[in-house]
């Protein structure tokens, strides 16, 4: 059974773009050799590190969602571990809100600028709620 699985890796500041690359597309294989699927990669390009690490203030971030079996996540982070290009990295394993977290952030109906948007369904709730407010306050003039 796969699991889903994001993994943050920090590379080192030395390496170029085009090297970067190539280590990101031989860790994805590395994961489909594994028997797992990539199912978003995400690169932040170089970053501040919070505090240096080998002596280095900067690194290039990346994140990479991916589902595998279980006891490939051990060998991964092995790999990881003898990479002298990876200052630091984690691995956090999913559950099915984060995933569903993700899938929504990545086609935009969470984040940044979504918030203000109103959407048809909630704005006919919100009309039908006020609706409702109105009649039960025509019902206490009556009363009255």
């Amino acid at each position: 059974m796969l699991k889903s699985y994001e993994c943050v890796l920090i590379f080192t500041p030395v390496l170029t773009k085009e090297e970067v690359e190539k280590v990101v597309g031989d860790y994805q294989e590395l994961i489909k050799s594994q028997g797992g699927e990539i199912v978003h990669t995400d690169f932040w390009g170089i970053k501040s590190l919070a505090y240096p690490i080998k002596k280095k203030t900067t690194g290039f971030y990346l994140v990479i969602e991916y589902s595998a079996p279980g006891e490939s996540t051990a060998k991964l982070e092995i790999f990881y571990k003898r990479d002298e290009r990876i200052l630091r990295f984690l691995t956090t394993q999913l559950d099915k809100f984060a995933v569903e977290y993700n899938e929504r952030k990545r086609k935009g109906l969470i984040g940044k600028g979504v918030k203000n948007k109103v959407t048809g369904k909630s704005a006919n709730k919100a009309e039908e709620d006020f609706e409702d407010l109105v009649i039960s306050d025509d019902f206490q003039n009556m009363e009255d």
